[in-house]
């Protein structure tokens, strides 16, 4: 699967946004999807699976919990094809960097 397929879901990039802080729990996770998202706890955990199988995300068995973690290698993919973009957004904020300082500049 692409990392734009499963960065596409707004679940599961959430997901990736509170595993980007630190590990956690599955259920601290569902917790907070749940709440945003309004979706079951096996609606979320179908969601870890495929960050896990993906390999967006890791998990390990603390106890009788499974904690999560996430895996920035497979944002490569994402991050090399955005690559080619980057020259179109570098050149509108090298710009807008440039009006600021005018305005600075003229309030002086």
């Amino acid at each position: 699967m692409h990392a734009f397929d499963i960065l596409g879901d707004p679940v599961r990039r959430r997901i990736l946004e509170l595993l980007a802080d630190g590990e956690l729990a599955a259920g601290q996770i569902g917790a907070v999807v749940q709440e945003e998202f309004g979706i079951s706890q096996p609606g979320v955990s179908q969601h870890l699976r495929v960050l896990r199988e993906s390999g967006f995300a890791t998990v390990r068995a603390e106890g009788t919990k499974r904690v999560y973690a996430a895996n920035p290698e497979p944002l490569k993919e994402a991050d090399e094809w955005l690559d080619r973009y980057r020259g179109f957004w570098r050149q509108r904020l090298d710009a807008l960097g440039t009006e600021i300082a005018r305005g600075r500049r003229s309030r002086q």
